[in-house]
């Protein structure tokens, strides 16, 4: 049985349904949901003045992007973690399904249709090289 759901997020409106659905499933299935944001590489941008200095990273900002849509999918039942990983999307999701034997991993449909499927998608290339399930939601 299924036992930890995975699934990419964005800011975007679609990923948030995706994550929704995901959550969904995970309370049903008593699962654990893992919501995971990809992002390209490490690079910081340093803000201050003087020598008050902060330091934001890209996986920084993926990282509280992955928490604010898991705090948004919460609910009493189910148990979620959220976080950043380095990498492009597909290989992330494969990457973390790869860590449990009884995943799934949850996307959105987005770029499945029209002039963007010819370029790929993250659905396609995850459904095509997920060692488990995937699940596509309809988000378009």
């Amino acid at each position: 049985m299924t036992k930890h759901i995975i699934v990419g997020v964005d800011d975007s409106a679609t990923a948030a349904h995706a994550a929704q659905v995901a959550a969904e499933l995970a309370v049903s299935l008593g699962g654990v949901l893992h919501v995971i944001t990809a992002c390209d590489d490490i690079g910081i941008t340093e803000v201050g003045i003087g020598t008050d200095v902060l330091r934001i990273s890209r996986s920084d900002e993926a990282a509280a992007i992955a928490q604010n849509v898991a705090t948004h999918v919460s609910r009493p039942g189910l148990t979620v973690d959220s976080g950043a990983r380095i990498g492009r999307p597909p290989e992330v999701l494969i990457e973390e399904a790869e860590r449990y034997d009884d995943a799934l991993i949850v996307v959105g449909n987005k770029r499945m249709q029209g002039p963007g499927r010819m370029l790929g998608s993250i659905a396609n290339s995850v459904t095509h090289s997920a060692p488990c399930d995937v699940y596509v939601v309809k988000t378009t």
